[in-house]
């Protein structure tokens, strides 16, 4: 028996081999864990792959040069070429699992042992392919085993450390030399215990016919076994794999559908009020850095319910499929286009003027004039159009939208087929100021110059309404359309707020009686009473006179009551709200949180539902004190059996946490602005149910 001798300088040789190898192939290995192009990752896998599977190659045969043997030897050329390929294709497969995002212990530990196995099988497959004049190979069984074990976890370690420090490998070469030293200290390890189990025996020697048989046994079997595990193993894997990124590729794929119907109209595929929250914040977070306008046009298509009726809704859906086509091909790289409503459009001018909103205006109408051919028939219809301008007509979303919906109605109330700018001026500011507008507001009590929006109230967790909201509006002879902010405050010092109370309140009992009669369910329809109105000795009178002159359900109705409002006179509410309970009324206290300290007679007072101020929801985020106060709030009026109410959500976020919170119903923006009767009726929720009740 013969055993092997080394040349000391040659094995530092082969050791230095196998660290610059493993330095080049983790350097290449960096590009696939830095998330390279699609197109070069196959390519740098590969090339990864065989710098790994050189470095264990060229390791072993200057290792081998180092040895010296008792004789002349060669190398069988198939099978070393085999023994190159081995390593190549475990090397190759083993970095194709640990460079994936995640590296759980499972793809480690496989990872780990196709490196191992590919470094003993190169190994053991290059022995039997190398004969050695007049000698036979003998190897000792332990000695093989423990080499392959070596080659397993040093693989292991390498490829945790290779994850574990991915981020900084970029940055910090002394990573990267580390993790080649482990690397090679792993493959150096394998091949100098893999060959000290090795034991040459003469061919004339007495014993060799049982030692060859032996030893070539125990030879042949480690090279198929490791063979074949790493060849099973790699295809398994890669076959697993493959599944599993075609499951992800298909999961993404309905992520992305899903996220994208929910910020897109069904039916135009449009953005929808949902994207338009959010786009309007990156817009106006834009504007703070570049100092750019925003123009929102605002369109309603003129008499567009008579095309529903006439024609039917499905040649009405195709009007709305036609004119989105054709005004999406007048669209410029910064303008946006999306769908808010019904038959309402709103068009949205990055880093425009007046004069570029102007100029839009007029092609969208000329495109709206042109006829639309519809199943055999020609329609023609127009558009009025409101143009709002940010930050001049408002500094947030609401406030712009409401004023571009303000110059909307302007247009209507010019004959239609027109656009307005929204007035703001100076002196239109100076005439809606309280003092100018009393003696203006005398006259409109008397003519009844009011009208009432309606915003709709929707569950939380299936988005359906569940009430609406009814709002004075006062549609001034000049100055158009004004909103309460404007007027109330005159109203509740001259006294005139109990006339236009009392107004609001028989309209909204007509409005109950119309929708009774039709089978169309929004109630509750809540009315704000002021608290003069509240406290007025005639309120319950008048209501039970409402009640028989209309003949509607009470509870159909419902009185929204301040909190400063209610906690004026506490006794006194308390009495008022079981007199209008008894009545059959709904009550809800507005404005919840922005009054006095109200919690201690919250569970006194006899109401239905409890809205929180919108002053709690603006600046509603994660982890805010906002959100914690809110959960003590909706957390205690639940327990007291109150429907919560949120006023003034404007984002899909603001919704998000209010549902996780437990609050019952949303209102705001986001769902819905405050719209006429007309245009509620063709929300679609409302068109929907109507449908459902035919």
């Amino acid at each position: 028996m013969v055993h092997i001798h080394y040349d000391f300088s040659l094995v530092v040789g082969s050791i230095a081999v196998a660290i610059l190898a493993s330095y080049l192939a983790i350097s290449t290995q960096q590009f696939l864990l830095g998330g390279i192009r699609q197109k070069s990752e196959k390519v740098m896998l590969l090339l990864s792959g065989l710098c790994f599977g050189v470095a264990i190659w060229g390791m072993h045969f200057v290792g081998m040069l180092a040895c010296q043997l008792p004789a002349n030897y060669a190398f069988n050329l198939p099978l070393t070429i085999f023994s190159g390929v081995i390593a190549f294709i475990a090397s190759t497969f083993a970095i194709w699992l640990t460079t994936k995002p995640t590296l759980p212990f499972a793809r480690l530990v496989i990872g780990a042992v196709l490196m191992g196995l590919g470094i003993s099988g190169m190994h053991y497959t290059s022995m039997l392919g190398m004969v050695v004049e007049n000698h036979r190979i003998y190897y000792d069984p332990l000695l093989v085993v423990f080499s392959v074990l070596i080659a397993i976890s040093g693989s292991g370690l390498t490829f945790w450390l290779a994850f574990r420090f991915k981020n900084t490998l970029l940055y910090h070469r002394h990573y990267k030399v580390m993790i080649a030293i482990m690397m090679s200290l792993a493959i150096v390890g394998m091949h100098y215990t893999g060959m000290a189990s090795v034991s040459y025996y003469p061919i004339d020697t007495e014993r060799l016919g049982a030692i060859y048989k032996t030893g070539n046994g125990i030879l042949l079997f480690t090279v198929i076994f490791v063979t074949s595990l790493v060849i099973v193993a790699a295809f398994s894997v890669a076959v697993l794999e493959q599944r599993l990124e075609e499951r992800n590729r298909q999961l993404s794929l309905v992520n992305r559908e899903l996220a994208n119907q929910a910020v897109q109209d069904n039916l135009t595929k449009l953005p929808n009020r949902l994207y338009l929250a959010e786009y309007a914040h990156l817009l106006f977070s834009a504007h703070r850095i570049n100092q750019q306008n925003v123009a929102f046009l605002y369109i309603d298509l003129d008499r567009f319910k008579a095309v529903n009726d006439v024609f039917g809704h499905h040649v009405g859906d195709q009007l709305l499929i036609q004119l989105t086509t054709r005004l999406h091909q007048q669209l410029k790289s910064q303008e946006k286009l999306l769908r808010i409503g019904g038959d309402e459009f709103l068009l949205v001018l990055e880093q425009a003027t007046v004069e570029d909103a102007i100029q839009a205006a007029e092609n969208v109408l000329h495109s709206v004039q042109e006829s639309f051919l519809i199943a055999g028939k020609s329609i023609n219809i127009s558009a009025s159009i409101g143009i709002a301008m940010y930050p001049e007509h408002g500094n947030n979303l609401q406030d712009v939208l409401m004023n571009a919906d303000a110059a909307m109605l302007t247009s209507k109330y010019q004959g239609r087929n027109t656009y307005s700018v929204f007035n703001y001026s100076i002196d239109q500011q100076e005439t809606k100021s309280q003092t100018k507008l009393l003696n203006d507001l005398y006259k409109a009590v008397d003519e009844q110059q009011f009208i009432l929006f309606y915003q709709p109230k929707f569950t939380t967790s299936t988005q359906q309404i569940c009430g609406v909201e009814a709002l004075i509006r006062w549609m001034h002879p000049v100055h158009g359309l004004l909103t309460p902010n404007m007027f109330i405050k005159g109203a509740e010092k001259s006294g005139l707020i109990i006339q236009m109370g009392y107004w609001a309140l028989e309209q909204a009992c007509k409005q109950i009686q119309q929708w009774e009669q039709h089978g169309l369910n929004l109630f509750p329809l809540a009315v704000n009473l002021s608290a003069v109105q509240f406290e007025h000795k005639h309120l319950f009178s008048t209501l039970e006179t409402l009640f028989r002159r209309y003949a509607i359900d009470p509870s159909h109705l419902m009185i929204e009551i301040t909190e400063t409002t209610a906690m004026h006179h506490v006794e006194s509410s308390i009495r008022s709200f079981r007199r209008l309970r008894e009545m059959g009324v709904k009550l809800a206290i507005d404005d919840f949180g922005t009054g006095h300290s109200s919690f201690l007679y919250l569970k006194d007072l006899p109401v239905d539902e409890l809205k929180i101020d919108r002053a709690f929801i603006k600046d509603l985020y994660r982890d805010s004190k906002e959100e914690m106060i809110l959960e003590s709030i909706i957390q205690l009026a639940t327990k007291l059996g109150l429907t919560v109410t949120a006023e003034g959500v404007e984002t899909p976020l603001q919704a998000e946490i209010l549902a996780r919170l437990g609050c019952q119903q949303l209102q705001g923006y986001l769902l819905s602005m405050p719209v006429g009767v007309e245009r509620l009726e063709d929300l679609p929720q409302v068109q929907n149910e109507i449908i459902g009740s035919d």
